[in-house]
């Protein structure tokens, strides 16, 4: 059982403050998901087009990590977060004129610059989150960050729900998108002023302060993983392959999300904003998990929880695609439960005994998330004939990041 501390207390008011951003951009991330189905209805776009939707989204993840992490590394996780947040808050507020063009278009684009800051506060949070306090507890502190981006999840499909499905009794209108993407703008700009005002601690990444105790230990313990903090990101073994997982992770969650509306109208012929508000349910679920997760860490190794949490989503994928009834639909949302750890968990192992070089590593962690703009075109094609059938092409996924829970999650450097 683990006994180091979760954080310190100098660390408390700036973990809790990076903790809540990762509530905010779970909101933006799952009202995607919303908009998916509304630019179906108001715009009058296809299933594989407003897969588009995605790949504006994780596009920009796939840009941004890097210019990200040499931003961080120039000027510190505070600044990363203030231009995150701004460029956040500039996507938004690009909603108006979009609304007011109906511009499918013009929605990506600003859809594509509200990714930007999203994509900048992942590439600085999880490694922020990581450096207040011991490497020993980095796993459970990102899992718990990342409890709180499930209560954002849970917020998003309830803000579609009410403001864009129902907006002021019409759900075919643009105005209740243009009003609620306005106020979390402000919002999110009031943030950036906000923590422009707060003292960081100065801090040492917990990995790189790790990695030289095991270095020091290293000719004493042979068990002590062969790899080599200062060798290049591209021989590091495990971080090679936590990149390929993490690649395939976010295009299963990418996919899962895009149509989970689709499938509760279709499928079990709900209206749309009650499919949304099972959406938030099977989020919640996801909040749930990671709470769970944070836990169950304690007394089970990450690697070990994620690939059994992989492999309970390839039974219910099974069961999702036969449409069973209320049976795959529950297994749907159950999806969430086991897909909470996934992110973090492979996240966090992908950064172990990297030493400097993980400012580096996150942004490519979160350019792998490219994958999540993929998957859904892909899935959308297929939901054209049975979106029920398109649940099938996640199990790709999930098969390869089993393989890097089991195998390839030890840190190791490549000769």
């Amino acid at each position: 059982m683990n006994s180091a501390k979760f954080t310190e207390k100098k660390y408390v008011i700036v973990l809790a403050f990076v903790t809540s951003l990762f509530f905010f951009w779970a909101i933006a991330l799952t009202m995607g998901d919303v908009l998916n189905k509304h630019f179906q209805n108001v715009l009058h776009i296809s299933k594989s087009k407003s897969g588009l939707v995605q790949l504006s989204i994780f596009g920009a993840y796939a840009l941004m990590g890097i210019p990200a992490g040499y931003f961080m590394k120039r000027f510190g996780y505070k600044m990363g977060v203030i231009l995150g947040l701004v460029l956040f808050a500039g996507g938004c507020f690009l909603f108006v004129p979009a609304a007011n063009h109906a511009s499918f278009d013009f929605f990506r684009i600003a859809l594509f610059i509200l990714a930007l800051g999203m994509a900048t506060l992942e590439t600085v949070a999880h490694p922020f989150v990581a450096a207040l306090g011991n490497e020993k507890t980095s796993d459970q502190r990102v899992n718990f960050a990342q409890s709180f981006n499930g209560l954002g999840a849970i917020v998003g499909p309830l803000l579609g729900g009410v403001f864009i499905f129902g907006g002021a009794g019409d759900d075919h209108s643009l105005d209740s998108v243009k009003s609620l993407y306005t106020c979390i703008g402000i919002v999110i700009l009031f943030l950036a002023i906000t923590f422009s005002f707060i003292k960081v601690p100065s801090l040492k990444d917990p990995h790189a302060e790790e990695a030289e105790l095991l270095d020091h230990a290293a000719g004493n313990d042979a068990g002590v993983p062969e790899s080599n903090p200062d060798a290049p990101l591209w021989k590091q073994r495990h971080f090679i392959w936590a990149v390929i997982a993490q690649f395939f992770n976010i295009a299963a969650q990418g996919g899962t999300w895009a149509f989970f509306i689709n499938y509760g109208v279709e499928k079990m012929h709900l209206q749309e904003t009650q499919a949304s508000y099972y959406f938030s349910l099977s989020m919640a679920m996801m909040m749930i998990g990671r709470f769970i997760g944070t836990f169950l860490m304690r007394y089970i190794a990450p690697n070990k929880l994620l690939a059994i949490f992989t492999a309970c989503n390839i039974v219910l994928c099974l069961i999702i695609s036969q449409s069973f009834g209320w049976v795959s639909f529950v297994s749907l949302i159950m999806l969430n439960l086991f897909l909470s750890v996934m992110y973090p968990t492979i996240f966090s192992l992908g950064l172990k005994r990297l030493g400097s070089k993980v400012q580096q590593a996150s942004s490519f962690l979160v350019m792998a998330m490219f994958g999540g703009a993929v998957f859904p075109p892909l899935m959308g094609r297929i939901a054209e004939t049975d979106v029920a059938h398109a649940y099938l092409l996640p199990i790709i996924c999930y098969v390869i990041i089993i393989l890097f829970a089991l195998k390839y999650y030890r840190p190791k450097t490549l000769k």
